[in-house]
C-alpha cells in the first residue's frame, strides 16, 4: 500500500540514535552510571545497557575503575576508550615540520620537530611519511589506529582541482595536488588547511581566544595571513582566500607590509640616516626588535612603523567584521611587549569600536594544536570515521 512505512527501518536508525547519545554523554560525565545515563538522555535503563553493550564492544567505552565521590550502591561506571582512535596532526611551513599524535581525549602521545631548511614539496613529502612513522613509534600504538591526518599548509586550500595555491613558501607546493600526494604516500584520508587558518582554531581551542566566538588571528612573520573566526566557526570564504590580508592594501603606493623581507629594508634605511646605532647587515627582525628593547633609536623607529603597518592592515578589517578580539601571533607578530600598545592606541584613534588586541599564547604550537583540534572533532563522529568504523 502507498505511503506505507518500511517495517524495520526505524529501529536500526533509533538504535544507533541512542549509541550516539549514550556515547556523548559518557565522554562529558564519565565515569557515570547507567541510572545517571539513563536520567540525563530520557532513555529507558535497558536500553542504556544495550547502547552501552554495543559501544563496549566497539572499544569506544569501557568499565571505570573510578566512580564518583560519595555512595555508588554498587553500581557500574563507564568511561570513554581515547585510545580508540588517534589522530596525525601536521604543520608545514618553510624552515620546520612540527607533528603530534593525539587521541580522542586530546591527549598528545607523541610530539616531534623536523628541521626542513630549504627542502621542496618533494621532500616535504618524504619527510612527512617519515615522520609518520617516528611518531607511532613513539606512541607504541598501533598505526591502523590512526583515523586521520590534518596538515596545515603555507598557501590556499580547497581548490576545485585539488591544487594548492599561493604557496611560495615551500619550493615545489604552488600548483601541487598536494592533498592526493599526500594520501597515496600515507594510504590515510587527509585534511589539508591553510596554516594560519588552523592557528586560529588552536587559539580558540588553547590560547587567548578561548570562548572568544568573533576574532581574527594574525600571523606576521616572513609573510603576513589571517585567519578568520565568525559565530565560531573559521571562515574561508567562496575561494578559501579569506584572511589573506597581505593583499588588502596592495593597490597603496606605500609599502605597508610589516612581515620580515620589508624589516630589513626598513632597518637598512634607518641605521643609513642614524649614527651610533646597533643595527647591521643583515638587518634580521629579531635582531631589530632586540636592539629597540635596548633603547636603539632607529630600531625604535623600525618598530614603530611596524606597529603602524599591522594596524593599517587591522583597521579595515576591524571596521567590517567588528570582531571582538585580533590575536598577533607568528615571529613578528609575537613581540607584544613593543606591538601591542602602539597597534592598540592606533586602532583606537582611527575606530569607534576598536577590538581588543592581545598576543598569542599558544605561540609556535598553534598551527599544530588547531589541527588535532580539527582532526579530533572529525574522529569523535559516531560512529567513528571510515578507518575506524572499518576495522
Amino acid at each position: 500500500m502507498s505511503g506505507t512505512r518500511p517495517i524495520g527501518a526505524a529501529p536500526p536508525l533509533l538504535k544507533r540514535l541512542n549509541e550516539q547519545t549514550v556515547l556523548e554523554l559518557v565522554r562529558d560525565l564519565a565515569p557515570v552510571s547507567r541510572a545517571e545515563i539513563s536520567r540525563r538522555a530520557g532513555i529507558s535503563k535497558p536500553t542504556v545497557s544495550l547502547a552501552l553493550r554495543s559501544l563496549v564492544d566497539a572499544g569506544l567505552v569501557r568499565e571505570s575503575s573510578e566512580a564518583p565521590s560519595g555512595p555508588s550502591y554498587g553500581a557500574v561506571y563507564f568511561e570513554p576508550v581515547p585510545e580508540a582512535a588517534l589522530v596525525l596532526g601536521l604543520d608545514l611551513g618553510a624552515r620546520f615540520l612540527r607533528g603530534a599524535i593525539c587521541d580522542l581525549s586530546g591527549t598528545i602521545r607523541a610530539r616531534q620537530d623536523v628541521e626542513l631548511e630549504g627542502a621542496d614539496a618533494e621532500r616535504a613529502l618524504d619527510a612527512v611519511a617519515e615522520l609518520r612513522d617516528a611518531l607511532v613509534a613513539a606512541t607504541g600504538l598501533p598505526e591502523d589506529l590512526i583515523d586521520g591526518v590534518v596538515v596545515g599548509v603555507p598557501g590556499v586550500t580547497g581548490a576545485a582541482d585539488g591544487t594548492l595555491r599561493l604557496a611560495a613558501n615551500v619550493p615545489g607546493l604552488e600548483g601541487r595536488p598536494f592533498e592526493a600526494e599526500l594520501e597515496e604516500r600515507l594510504g590515510l584520508p587527509i585534511t589539508l588547511q591553510n596554516d594560519i587558518n588552523l592557528a586560529a582554531l588552536g587559539e580558540r581551542e588553547l590560547g587567548v581566544a578561548r570562548g572568544v566566538d568573533d576574532f581574527v588571528f594574525l600571523s606576521v612573520g616572513t609573510g603576513m595571513g589571517a585567519g578568520v573566526v565568525l559565530r565560531g566557526e573559521l571562515h574561508t570564504g567562496r575561494h578559501g582566500f579569506a584572511g589573506e590580508i597581505d593583499f588588502a592594501l596592495d593597490p597603496l603606493d606605500e609599502d605597508v607590509d610589516p612581515a620580515a623581507p620589508q624589516i630589513m629594508e626598513l632597518a637598512a634605511r634607518m641605521a643609513d640616516g642614524h649614527e651610533g646605532t646597533s643595527l647591521s647587515p643583515p638587518f634580521d627582525a629579531r635582531s631589530v626588535f632586540d636592539a629597540a628593547r635596548q633603547g636603539d633609536e632607529a630600531a625604535q623607529h623600525v618598530v614603530a612603523e611596524v606597529g603602524r603597518r599591522i594596524a593599517l592592515h587591522l583597521a579595515p578589517v576591524s571596521a567590517v567584521l567588528d570582531v571582538e578580539l585580533v590575536v598577533l601571533g607568528g615571529g613578528i607578530g609575537s613581540n607584544g611587549d613593543l606591538l601591542l600598545e602602539p597597534v592598540r592606541q592606533l586602532l583606537a584613534a582611527w575606530l569607534p569600536f576598536p577590538p581588543q588586541v592581545e598576543v598569542s599564547t599558544v605561540g609556535e604550537a598553534a598551527v599544530l594544536t588547531g589541527a588535532l583540534s580539527v582532526g579530533v572533532r572529525a574522529a569523535r563522529r559516531f560512529p567513528l570515521g571510515s578507518r575506524a568504523e572499518s576495522r
